[in-house]
């Protein structure tokens, strides 16, 4: 069992940053692959970013590359987010999953476990 909880979410003007972490409980947490997802007021889940487990590779969505950045720190159970340069459109929920498998994760937008989600809001 895994339970993620994301933190780091608030309101941004555009062109400004923000970090997001899921700390993750459990003794297991190196096993797992990470992901965060995004999901904004009307549309579907998207992936947003993942990293195997043990740190590479790394797999992000066109629409964050060269803006975002994923990362983990084994010995904190933790992933982190960094994100740059947001735009309006990156407003949604964020939300960071755990899975066992990497294809799946981001292939089917599929997890093991997820987190309740931290708001990013951007604005222009």
């Amino acid at each position: 069992q895994v339970q993620l909880v994301e933190s780091g979410g608030g309101l941004v003007q555009a062109g400004g940053s923000l970090r997001l972490s899921c700390a993750a409980s459990g003794r297991t947490f190196s096993r797992y692959h990470m992901g965060w997802f995004r999901q904004a007021p009307g549309k579907e889940r998207e992936f947003v970013a993942a990293i195997n487990w043990s740190g590479r590779p790394t797999r992000y969505a066109d629409s964050v590359k060269g803006r975002f950045t994923i990362s983990r720190d084994n010995a904190k159970n933790t992933v982190y987010l960094q994100m740059n340069s947001l735009k309006p459109e990156d407003t949604a929920v964020y939300y960071c999953a755990a899975s066992e498998s990497w294809f799946v994760m981001w292939t089917r937008l599929e997890a093991d476990y997820w987190g309740q989600g931290t708001q990013v809001t951007v604005s222009s």
